[in-house]
């Protein structure tokens, strides 16, 4: 079994490239029992978006073989969510993010270093 933060790091590679803003990783191992990470990024238009979740979706396939478990959201619906069970990927527009504040709401979680 792969290591769920291994999938995580990856996924945050994969939004880095194709410049996702402001990225977070929320280590929720101990906070939450239904995944162990939270990534959170922005995007600043509906292309963007399209194109993080698309690198995303390629690179944990080629990497580790894993499709999103679900997908919900859509670009022009500002929030895009990818699913991997152990790895939930929160995709954001403009003030979407700032709405939802998933970062307060799970305050709890450690914030893992993406360097």
């Amino acid at each position: 079994m792969i290591d769920s933060e291994i999938i995580a790091r990856a996924c945050a590679a994969a939004a880095a490239e194709k410049k996702a803003e402001n990225l977070v990783l929320l280590d929720l191992r101990g906070v939450s029992g239904f995944t162990d990470f939270f990534l959170i990024c922005s995007g600043s238009s509906e292309p963007q978006l399209k194109a993080i979740s698309s690198s995303i979706r390629e690179s944990v396939r080629e990497q580790f073989g894993q499709r999103p478990h679900a997908e919900d959201g859509y670009p022009a619906s500002q929030w895009v969510v990818l699913d991997y069970g152990d790895v939930i990927c929160h995709l954001f527009h403009g003030e979407k993010r700032g709405f939802y504040d998933l970062e307060s709401l799970w305050s709890d979680a450690k914030r893992v270093s993406l360097e």
